[in-house]
């Protein structure tokens, strides 16, 4: 891109969008959110006073033809993630979505390769990847400080659904309450699945699983109303990656615990790397250290290359790490280098990890990664 200033329109005005996505973005100086769309004229009306964003429509596609636009950012409900991507790639803008893109995961590979060959840049909402811990810590595996890695650990994990009267609010209208439906491993395990890819340094092999359904009943947001929800609301999995890696995950919404609730442990050769996403005490974000001649983990500090403009570990998780996102987001558009980490076809393999899983629950089996055409 050669101008010095990315435009964005957001795409939804709910909780999440207010919360991370526009705050986000008016946080860096080099984007402009121009325009915001929503279905609900109240809560779109309501967003923009309280943003300062006067271009306002109920219609995304009323956006698409205009060249002043260079992102189209997707935070709606998941049910319209993949249509207005697809819809937004195909009128040659830059998309970040929020996850998942759609629940097959051929379909999200399918939009990273219409984004490829159009030369556009995508982004998925993998908000944990950019806490600076995390950022941080990638660096320190890249320059060996684990050595071989041996063992990786993942949690994602906290109570905010423990009560069933916390209203949910993803519910599949049609969905069979005799069968289990994935839910927390796709809604909450996803970004723990994103950081296990990006550390591991090596392919995953196989996978096998189960989940539960803790909490038969609960409130559904819509209605307001009580209902059976035959959800997993808690999974634990087993992971195997070339070169011996082995690796689990653990997902869920009734872990008693405190937002954000991720924890991400790497073992290795020389060393060992915690970070915890967790506020609590008044921070939201740890890492730790050990080696194997210093076996007592250790708090580091982190680097402050590692945080957005005045961004601090005391700050609110949610603008904290969507601020790194959306600047990262910027900076790989300006740059005009392929520099592109969490896009699309990350997406597409988090998608895969977790079809894989549900594959290994309905069978009871292991299943061999990739999954080469089947869902």
């Amino acid at each position: 891109m050669a101008q010095e200033k990315v435009r964005v329109a957001v795409v939804g005005a709910g909780r999440w969008a207010r919360r991370a996505h526009i705050p986000g973005w008016q946080r860096d100086p080099r984007a402009e959110v121009v325009a915001l769309v929503d279905t609900n004229a109240d809560a779109l009306a309501g967003a923009g006073a309280d943003f300062g964003i006067t271009r306002l429509t109920t219609d995304y596609r009323e956006l698409l033809d205009d060249p002043s636009i260079d992102v189209v950012d997707v935070a709606t409900a998941n049910t319209a993630h993949f249509e207005i991507s697809a819809a937004a790639l195909d009128a040659g803008k830059h998309v970040l979505c929020e996850k998942p893109v759609h629940r097959d995961y051929r379909e999200t590979r399918a939009l990273a390769e219409l984004a490829k060959a159009n030369g556009l840049k995508t982004k998925l909402g993998f908000t944990f990847r950019y806490a600076p811990a995390v950022q941080f810590a990638k660096r320190l595996i890249d320059e060996g400080f684990v050595g071989q890695p041996y063992l990786f650990n993942g949690f994602e994990q906290n109570s905010q659904w423990i009560d069933p009267r916390t209203p949910m609010r993803q519910v599949d209208p049609n969905a069979d309450p005799d069968v289990l439906a994935v839910s927390s491993i796709e809604g909450y395990g996803a970004p723990i699945i994103d950081i296990m890819h990006w550390w591991a340094g090596t392919e995953l092999s196989s996978v096998v699983g189960t989940m539960r359904n803790f909490v038969p009943e609960r409130v559904v947001a819509s209605t307001g109303r009580s209902q059976r929800l035959n959800i997993d609301d808690g999974d634990m999995w087993l992971c195997e990656f070339g070169g011996g890696l082995l690796a689990s995950i653990q997902s869920s919404y009734v872990a008693v615990g405190n937002l954000p609730g991720i924890e991400a442990r790497l073992y290795g050769s020389e060393g060992a790397v915690i970070i915890r996403l967790v506020a609590e005490h008044g921070i939201c974000q740890t890492i730790r250290t050990a080696t194997k001649n210093a076996v007592e983990f250790v708090e580091r500090e982190i680097p402050k290359e590692f945080f957005p403009e005045g961004g601090s570990s005391s700050e609110d998780w949610d603008s904290l790490f969507y601020a790194n996102l959306c600047a990262d987001f910027v900076a790989e558009l300006l740059d005009g280098t392929p520099a592109n980490q969490g896009d699309f076809a990350q997406g597409a393999l988090v998608q895969e990890t977790i079809n894989a899983f549900e594959t290994s629950f309905r069978n009871r089996a292991w299943v061999d990664f990739p999954l080469g055409g089947a869902a």
